[in-house]
């Protein structure tokens, strides 16, 4: 992967942001033409260093809500193929990688606690997985 300079740093932050955001709306935003938002867009997403765009969904959890977190220990070099296949869950809401014992930190929230048997169920059957360890988070402080 390349380094990024701080135009693109500027441009994933407000991807971050807004996944959705026009180009023009993005070039107005850095004072760049819509040609050279386009062209740092496609190579940022050439060379890997952006995956792809998606939404993030406000979900309110009643008291059946299950929070937790999950640290995960992942094999030899399919860190990127693991992080993809992840993202793809709905109930994952951040991931993390990390240094240590475990390489990802993930936080999962589901419905109910047979849903969430599921998703730990579907994680650790994710090719390039070797290890977890999840703690359900019972209160907040």
């Amino acid at each position: 992967m390349q380094n990024l300079d701080d135009l693109d740093r500027r441009l994933i932050s407000i991807l971050r942001e807004d996944g959705r955001a026009p180009i023009s709306k993005l070039a107005t935003i850095l004072g760049v033409t819509r040609t050279t938002v386009q062209a740092r867009l496609d190579r940022l997403l050439d060379s890997g260093a952006v995956l792809g765009f998606t939404i993030r969904a406000r979900k309110e959890h009643g008291p059946d809500g299950v929070h937790a977190i999950m640290m995960i220990e992942v094999s030899g070099h399919s860190t990127s193929a693991v992080i993809r296949r992840l993202r793809g869950l709905q109930e994952l809401r951040q991931l993390h990688s990390t240094n240590g014992k475990w390489d990802l930190v993930a936080q999962l929230t589901a419905d109910s606690l047979p849903d969430f048997d599921r998703v730990l169920r579907e994680v650790r059957q994710v090719e390039g997985i070797t290890n977890s360890e999840t703690s359900i988070l019972l209160s907040s402080a």
